[in-house]
């Protein structure tokens, strides 16, 4: 198979592989690139596979860094674009399933591609388009079909991670994982326990992003790859929920812990505990704790002005949005954002009275006493008792806190 034209990304790496060809090496293009190139979808890091060894790479180019050299790793910089550019090469000796003990750089392609980890990722491309296919993944690119390279109980056993790269591409692609391969990872899903959880919730998360999320959800559970991530184990039901969602389609991280949170039914505590447990990034939990506050909120019918004051634009769509794909939530989804921009203040900050006003125009005493007028202020400020100004809100002070509490005080 020839290409006939080639993404502008190839095409601005040219030169590198013909500057490799023209010293008497081999060079190609590989890896994902290809793959979605003869996909047609965009492309975004170009990999070089090439016969030359490192140092071999850094005596033909003036600017190299060598960024992963031990494994045959430089990058080649040119006009502003870096390259990474890497040595064929075997791997052996995966004690803790995911790196190899011992890495040997070879002069052939077929080595290299060999141990790579589904057909459909060991496609490589010449500089004139040529796609040379060893191991038949354009067929299976065309049948839509996920498969090991080789053996797949030993490409599992040399790397657990890539059971969870399977899963996420069956959602990213909507292929099928081949029979043999699917069985393999049920076989070897315990030792996705031996993988670093960071990895496992990158690839978690792009696999709940992809357009097929349900087949990579069911395939997690079908294999007992669920098992093995953090809090999930016991939650085939929930998680088997999550997969019939007609119109399952997170749009973000948040989005995709809030729903996940939302169908485990985790309280507000256990989801910060659960999303700690996932390495997952404080500003993306404290996110999508606000978002399934909202959709807990539309479930039960309890959505509040006070509740959205305390959220923001995007954790409101997300709450929305994760309570609509689970059947709850308005009709129209923008009513909650809406109700939201009409709201007279968006921070407390906002409000026209401050506590240094309080004290010095309504005479409170400096303490707890002067916060606690500032949320009752501010509470009947966003639910429209009163307008946001200031001689009103002295008002309302006097009238209706004071006086109450001088009230209370003399029964």
């Amino acid at each position: 198979m020839r290409l006939a034209q080639l993404p502008q990304e190839f095409v601005g790496a040219q030169p590198i592989l013909a500057t490799l060809e023209a010293a008497g090496y081999e060079a190609y293009f590989v890896g994902g690139s290809v793959r979605d190139t003869i996909l047609g979808k965009p492309i975004h890091d170009v990999d070089i596979a090439t016969s030359a060894y490192p140092e071999e790479v850094k005596a033909l180019f003036k600017r190299t860094v060598d960024t992963g050299i031990e494994h045959g790793t430089v990058m080649i910089l040119d006009h502003g674009t870096g390259y990474e550019t890497t040595t064929f090469r075997t791997e052996s000796g995966y004690q803790d399933y995911r790196r190899p003990d011992k890495v040997t750089f070879v002069r052939h392609l077929e080595d290299d591609l060999k141990r790579r980890d589904f057909t459909i990722n060991a496609l490589a491309l010449r500089q004139d388009g040529e796609v040379i296919d060893l191991f038949d993944g354009l067929s299976d690119l065309k049948a839509g079909i996920i498969r090991a390279v080789g053996d797949p109980e030993a490409r599992f056993g040399e790397d657990a991670l890539r059971m969870m790269r399977a899963v996420r591409f069956a959602s990213q692609l909507n292929f099928k994982i081949e029979d043999k391969t699917l069985a393999a990872i049920h076989t070897h899903a315990h030792l996705l326990s031996q993988i670093a959880v960071e990895r496992i919730h990158d690839e978690f998360v792009r696999m709940m992003l992809g357009k097929a999320a349900y087949r990579g959800l069911s395939m997690m559970i079908q294999t007992t790859l669920a098992d093995y991530c953090p809090g999930l184990v016991g939650h085939t039901i929930d998680l088997s929920t999550i997969a019939t969602v007609p119109a399952l389609a997170p749009k973000d991280e948040v989005e995709v812990w809030a729903m996940v949170a939302f169908h485990l039914g985790l309280s507000y505590p256990d989801t910060v505990e659960f999303l700690q447990a996932w390495k997952t990034a404080n500003h993306i939990i404290k996110a999508a704790n606000q978002a399934l506050h909202l959709a807990y909120a539309q479930q039960y019918h309890g959505v509040t002005k006070q509740l959205l004051f305390a959220m923001t634009p995007d954790t409101i769509a997300a709450g929305t949005n994760v309570a609509r794909m689970s059947g709850y939530g308005p009709d129209d989804p923008n009513e909650w954002l809406r109700v939201y921009n009409e709201l007279p203040i968006k921070d407390s900050h906002d409000l026209a009275l401050s506590g240094a006003d309080l004290i010095k125009k309504a005479g409170l005493t400096p303490g707890p006493a002067v916060g606690e007028t500032l949320q009752k202020i501010q509470n009947a400020v966003i639910d429209g008792e009163i307008n946001n100004e200031a001689a009103e809100l002295l008002k309302y002070v006097q009238d209706k806190i004071l006086a109450k509490n001088d009230t209370s005080t003399k029964k």
